[in-house]
């Protein structure tokens, strides 16, 4: 019977795809669940306990299809980029006009756009969804960055808002803007989500291959930082993680750990974009290429012994550390929303800044203690449209950009690797300079180019007295 039918299917039933699903039977929707490996999806409904009741499981795709209501919505959480354009190519003939897919996977928001006209074609509707906390974050709330039209959310907005996380009881779930908006918007939240790590990485470096400190003090120290204005989701768990031991060796486990990240390539995306947009993300792009770097641990290693490793300990004090990571912080969601505000402008998305800044306050990765600042700056007056340049931020910058100097300067005379933190104090300086130095750079490109340049206080383009 038509009643019997589920309200949402899940197509994926990897880590994310089984929490949110579960989250969803949770919340008191029927939920359709399938995965192309058909053996995960009995022990996926034993292990789901009493939810089970509230999940209907399909051994094939078009069981799944015609176990929905109709205008039908699929979440699809598979991996991205070509597995999502088979699932399309597979599933769109078995759907009809009004129905919408969903792919919850972080996917390059051009190849949304794409999708989404093709789709569009057909009468069907694609929705690019972001969604941040990692498996925790799905089961129990997670945020998500919605894009798509205006129909789909109709469709979705019960749904997302009951199983999202919660801010002030306000769901941290919205409809962004169309085709691409959700998915670039959480590109550049995993752009932050780098920089922002990298800084705490950089500062744990100092404290501890400088300072000497031993992790677990510095993990303390986190956990006072946690209790006030730095307070944080990655603050937290960075705070808890240094006090662990390793069972095998009983040192810290971070000592045991080998120092070289990976990246799944959202970081990249957001450096290329803000490079494509004119914008600077150099936060972004020093934790980018930080982690690159780290693959070459024998290169590094070698040329520790070649070159030389740091050459001194410094002495740090926990308050001025404290202020410099703040300004890094800050400085970091500056450019993080530049690169959103050149692209909402490109492709006349209309972004809500305050609104993804709420989104982002609770179950994200991200999610700080400065995002209500941020949002509430964006809902007043913004000079340049520069989050820097607001009376709040300017002030908080002017009182924590001397530890940041000083951290910075102790760091490089040491020989401390501090990507992340010196690129913040280049920005910030660079962005204050009311004359800098791009006219040498465009005489010099008249001189050997004929290029021409602007003179000041002239329209035109003008050419040096070395072509007369």
């Amino acid at each position: 019977m038509a009643d019997d039918k589920a309200q949402i299917g899940v197509y994926g039933l990897g880590t994310m795809g089984s929490a949110l699903a579960l989250n969803m039977a949770e919340k008191g929707f029927r939920v359709a669940v399938t995965n192309r490996e058909v053996e995960w999806i009995a022990e996926f409904m034993k292990e789901a306990g009493d939810l089970a009741n509230a999940l209907v499981a399909h051994d094939t795709l078009e069981a799944f299809v015609a176990g929905l209501k109709t205008p039908r919505v699929i979440l699809f959480m598979i991996p991205s980029g070509k597995p999502m354009d088979m699932m399309i190519e597979a599933v769109a003939p078995l759907l009809e006009d009004g129905d919408t897919i969903i792919d919850g996977g972080n996917a390059n928001f051009h190849d949304t756009r794409r999708r989404s006209a093709a789709l569009a074609e057909k009468g069907l509707h694609f929705v690019g969804m972001g969604v941040s906390g990692g498996e925790k974050g799905a089961r129990h709330g997670p945020s998500m960055m919605v894009g798509g039209s205006d129909h789909s959310w109709a469709q979705l907005r019960n749904v997302l808002r009951a199983i999202a996380a919660r801010y002030e009881d306000e769901p941290c779930v919205d409809h962004l803007g169309p085709d691409g908006a959700g998915h670039f918007v959480k590109t550049v939240h995993n752009g932050i989500e780098y920089a922002d790590m990298q800084v705490i990485a950089e500062i744990y470096a100092l404290l501890h291959y400088g300072a000497v400190w031993p992790p677990a003090e510095i993990g303390k120290l986190f956990e006072a930082w946690n209790e006030g204005p730095l307070k944080s989701y990655l603050v937290e768990i960075t705070g808890q993680l240094l006090q662990y031991h390793d069972p095998k060796t009983g040192h810290p486990v971070v000592d045991v750990i080998k120092d070289a990240a990976g990246q799944k390539g959202t970081g990249r995306w957001t450096v290329v974009e803000a490079v494509r947009m004119g914008q600077a993300a150099n936060m972004i792009e020093a934790a980018v290429g930080a982690r690159s770097w780290s693959s070459e641990k024998d290169t590094r290693q070698s040329a520790q012994t070649i070159l030389g490793g740091a050459r001194g300990a410094l002495e740090v004090d926990a308050g001025t550390l404290s202020e410099a990571f703040m300004a890094a912080r800050i400085l970091c969601y500056a450019q993080g929303f530049r690169v959103l505000a050149a692209t909402s402008e490109e492709y006349d998305w209309t972004l809500d800044f305050a609104r993804i800044a709420e989104v982002w306050r609770a179950g994200c990765i991200i999610r700080s203690a400065l995002l209500d600042d941020i949002s509430e700056a964006f809902r007043g007056e913004l000079p340049h449209g520069q989050l820097i340049l607001t009376p709040r931020f300017a002030s908080r910058l002017t009182e924590c950009l001397p530890a940041l100097r000083k951290v910075v300067g102790d760091a490089v005379a040491g020989g401390h690797a501090i990507p992340a933190l010196s690129a913040a104090l280049q920005w910030y300086d660079t962005m204050r300079q009311g004359f800098g130095t791009a006219n040498i750079i465009q005489a010099q490109r008249d001189f050997f180019g004929y290029h021409g340049f602007e003179r000041l206080g002239e329209e035109g383009v003008h050419h040096g007295p070395w072509w007369d």
